[in-house]
């Protein structure tokens, strides 16, 4: 029987400058009080299509897939925070793409078919490219949580390279989730 790994295709958050922006936005957010899990910055990342769980021969198929994305590397702006699915119940605190979303768009548009074909179901909340930095675990202090995400809504991060699609394993464990890269693809690298 294959091991079930839980897993999703991302690009990864490597500019320390941008990391440590986003660790301090994440100071402030613990500084309402508010009940927060934040995501440690080497886990911070630019979910491309959560998958959920997979068996690993899935592995090489969904490499497959992602091979056939054609995109060249680019830059995106991190910029603004805001708080999913609204700010008037926050669950999810993210910071905010602003630069080439199109491209961001036009490889979810291409993975998404393939993954389909695969018996991946539709991805039902649509892609919205963001960086999540924290997750709401009560209405504690809600307001201040709120009103610090509305005093900091364009914060800029900085820039970050949107370079190689990585199939990512996702560990949960009682101190967080562990990621690790399963496959890596890298335009213009060797198929």
């Amino acid at each position: 029987m294959s091991r079930v790994i839980r897993s999703f295709i991302a690009f990864e958050i490597d500019n320390e400058a941008v990391l440590k922006r986003i660790a301090d936005v994440q100071k402030l957010l613990v500084k309402t009080g508010a009940d927060l899990r934040l995501v440690k910055p080497k886990n911070i990342h630019i979910t491309m299509r959560f998958l959920g769980n997979i068996t690993s021969p899935m592995i090489e198929r969904i490499f497959e897939e992602m091979k056939m994305v054609q995109f060249t590397p680019f830059d995106v702006m991190v910029q603004g925070i805001g708080a999913f699915p609204h700010l008037r119940y926050p669950r999810v605190v993210w910071a905010g793409i602003t630069q080439r979303i199109d491209e961001m768009r036009h490889i979810f548009s291409q993975l998404e078919p393939g993954l389909r074909r695969l018996g991946f179901a539709p991805e039902p909340k649509g892609f919205n490219p963001h960086l999540t930095v924290a997750r709401v675990k009560s209405g504690r202090n809600k307001t201040e949580l709120v009103e610090c995400l509305n005093e900091n809504s364009d914060y800029e991060f900085g820039i970050v390279r949107a370079e190689c699609l990585r199939l990512k394993r996702s560990n949960l464990t009682p101190i967080g989730p562990i990621y690790s890269t399963l496959k890596e693809f890298c335009p213009g690298q060797q198929k």
